[in-house]
């Protein structure tokens, strides 16, 4: 996870099965990019305490803590999701991208918080590339970047 202000630009590369949450509020120009790799924290507490951005059910809550913290506010934040995707196909046993994005979207809703907008499933990797001084998301993968 990276938070930030400013002119800085954030990225996150390889997201296959894992979640990447990009939120921006674009009246402080508050952002953060969560790269989370497991739905749920209860499979490992002690890792989740040394790294709550690993899982989705702990990292989600941790990201919008740290965007308040910088003077984000919820009525302003635009949230977006990429990732969620199923690498070795659909005999994939785990399920563990279909999974992250189910977590998140119940995270979400249970916070009255909706996605403008996602980049979820499939079978490939993404990179998502964030700019703290306008908000521009972008997502990129095959070999295209396009706005997420």
């Amino acid at each position: 996870m990276k938070v930030g202000k400013g002119e800085d630009i954030l990225v996150t590369h390889a997201l296959g099965s894992c979640l990447g949450l990009i939120v921006y509020d674009p009246v402080t120009k508050v952002g953060g990019l969560l790269h989370a790799m497991l739905p749920s924290s209860k499979i490992n507490a002690e890792k989740a305490e040394v790294n709550p951005c690993m899982f989705v059910d702990t990292g989600v809550p941790a990201l919008f803590k740290s965007l308040y913290d910088l003077g984000a506010q919820k009525t302003k934040m635009i949230v977006k999701a990429a990732g969620c995707s199923n690498p070795l196909g659909k005999n994939e046993i785990f399920k563990i991208g279909e999974r992250n994005y189910t977590v998140v979207k119940k995270i979400l809703g249970e916070n009255n918080i909706l996605l403008e907008s996602e980049d979820v499933g499939g079978n490939g990797s993404r990179t998502v590339y964030l700019d703290l001084s306008t908000g521009q998301t972008m997502v990129a993968n095959n070999g295209k970047k396009r706005p997420l």
